[in-house]
């Protein structure tokens, strides 16, 4: 019954949190939340096989705004953070990076991405950027 209770009234409180913001009234100060990137939503097109399967794999945390680019730009030369755009990657490094981990970025499994998808993302990654 407590629970049926607790369950009508959080109910209650976004219907009356919805009618008050209807009404013109903004909400009390200190109660909106931002996106912190004002909208943005993260890049994931690709232009190649090998690309899509990057962005597949490693895109939520490699292209903009993802949580291992924001912290390699913490700890390096942001011009640097993403992975894409660098020219100092080597397959070994990627490949090592992926299987042991590195910093906060765990270690990924073959169950995750396999040695032949491993092998292509690492090739990609270690092209000349243009």
């Amino acid at each position: 019954m407590r629970r049926l209770a607790l369950g009508v009234a959080l109910v209650l409180m976004f219907v009356a949190a919805a009618a008050w913001a209807a009404a013109g009234n903004p909400p009390p100060e200190g109660t909106q939340v931002r996106n912190a990137t004002g909208g943005a939503m993260q890049d994931r097109t690709s232009h190649s096989a090998p690309e899509a399967l990057f962005v597949e794999k490693c895109g939520m945390c490699h292209r903009q705004m993802g949580m291992g680019t924001v912290i390699l730009a913490r700890r390096m030369d942001p011009a640097k953070a993403m992975l894409e755009k660098r020219s100092d990657l080597t397959a070994a490094y990627v490949t090592a990076s992926v299987r042991n981990g590195v910093g906060n970025m765990p270690r990924i499994s073959r169950g995750e991405v396999s040695d032949p998808q491993l092998k292509v993302i690492a090739e990609y990654l270690t092209k000349v950027p243009q």
